[in-house]
């Protein structure tokens, strides 16, 4: 009996693949499935600022002007992958924090980030529909930065204000290029028929305590130093401290974030062709 329904199944099957409209939707089915890419992409600009030693919480504080390029493949209307580019300026001195407030240190940043991250939409939405003007998404993914503290137009990583290029402790020079784990929230929204407007804020975790170039201790003793030392001044700029004392927290590691808005431009992938009143 099982034999029979066997032969039965595979017959029915034979039969469908001799069929020659199966075989067809076969064949169609790929163009289906990426009926719903499209491609976009576009500009953004904003703000951007920092947390750490510097400004240990305040949100917003210092913030300076970021702009940028992206581009966001959509693989349906939920998930989208998007690559972006960055560039802003961070900022922060020790009058924000609470334990440096008398310690004279601030730093500036250029910071440029290339983020890939995965986009989720809770409303099915692309650009052009009729149905869903607008969702709200999240995102996150990971991104690599590059950034070099400065003060007084002197770079801050090459003075090894912590004693990094004298080994004081072990301690090492720390590099330029790290990496962050990008995370954010936004709407989107469509402005014309292949023009969306995306508004979003996004934090960066880093696994770096040097984007404000403070992390550890002091390592001269400031009053000691000779008049005029320039390594002296940028470690110490109230030359009233001494080797040991507290110069930042290292168990907690920087943030920086952006904001802003982007607008992009979408290109239907295969020149496929979307219903605007439906959702796919």
């Amino acid at each position: 009996m099982k034999e029979s329904i066997h032969i039965q199944y595979s017959n029915r099957m034979g039969d469908s693949f001799r069929n020659p409209f199966f075989l067809i939707m076969i064949f169609l089915l790929p163009f289906f499935v990426v009926k719903s890419q499209t491609l976009e992409v576009g500009l953004n600009l904003g703000g951007s600022y920092y947390l750490g030693d510097l400004n240990p919480g305040k949100h917003f504080l210092n913030t300076d002007i970021a702009y940028g390029l992206v581009a966001r493949y959509n693989m349906d209307t939920r998930w989208a992958v998007k690559i972006s580019g960055q560039r802003g300026n961070l900022k922060g001195s020790s009058s924000a924090s609470t334990f440096l407030q008398d310690g004279g240190l601030d730093f500036t940043s250029k910071l440029t980030d290339i983020s890939g991250v995965v986009e989720f939409n809770f409303l099915s939405y692309f650009i052009g529909s009729r149905m869903n003007k607008i969702s709200p998404y999240i995102y996150g993914g990971i991104s690599v930065f590059f950034f070099d503290p400065v003060s007084k137009g002197i770079s801050l990583r090459s003075m090894g204000t912590e004693g990094q290029n004298t080994g004081y402790q072990g301690r090492k020079p720390y590099g330029s290029v790290s990496v962050s784990i990008p995370f954010g929230l936004g709407a989107k929204m469509n402005l014309a028929r292949r023009l969306g407007l995306q508004v979003y804020w996004e934090m960066h975790k880093t696994f770096n305590d040097y984007l404000d170039d403070v992390s550890t201790t002091y390592y001269l003793d400031g009053q000691a130093s000779p008049a005029g030392d320039q390594a002296a001044i940028m470690s110490d700029p109230t030359l009233s401290h001494e080797p040991g004392m507290q110069r930042g927290n290292a168990s907690n590691k920087d943030w920086y974030a952006f904001f802003g808005v982007a607008v992009t431009y979408k290109f239907n992938l295969l020149s496929s062709k979307k219903c605007r009143d439906l959702s796919y």
